[in-house]
């Protein structure tokens, strides 16, 4: 049900960002998803790929420092209030959301969100006992290959 999510550490200047991207690019290792959060001086470039472990060792074999994590890809009714709801079950589950970003596949009525959670174990456990679907990566990486991308 986990996903390994790469954190890469990057300066933040001007075409920083473009080198990881290049590099996996070049090996033909597809992003699937990610996120960008930066700080005065650096930022962190999250990304899910399928062979997590080929683009870690690719990256780290450039001079980058990468961060492996686990992460969960969340089915979300798409409506007002649909977010709120998940929400409202981690939290009274005393999960903490430590952050979370949007995949880019919707099914119909439903998107999916990244999350990072505290204890994730435990996260799925309530989840799918609140009958909330946790997209495991066969399933994930299905969809996204069925868009086209």
């Amino acid at each position: 049900m986990k996903l390994q999510q790469l954190s890469v550490f990057l300066e933040n200047r001007p075409g920083t960002l473009i080198e990881p991207c290049r590099v996996l690019a070049q090996a033909g290792i597809n992003l699937v998803t990610l996120s960008l959060a930066d700080t005065e001086k650096f930022g962190i470039l999250r990304v899910i790929v399928e062979d997590w472990k080929a683009a870690a060792d690719l990256l780290k074999s450039r001079g980058f420092v990468v961060k492996t994590t686990e992460v969960l890809a969340i089915e979300v009714p798409d409506r007002p209030g649909g977010l709120a709801g998940v929400l409202e079950t981690l939290g009274k589950a005393g999960v903490n959301v430590e952050y979370m970003y949007a995949f880019p596949i919707p099914r119909a009525g439903r998107a999916v969100l990244v999350f990072r959670l505290d204890r994730p174990d435990e996260a799925v456990a309530v989840l799918q006992k609140n009958e909330i679907n946790v997209v495991g990566p066969v399933e994930l990486f299905r969809r996204h290959k069925a868009k086209g991308d």
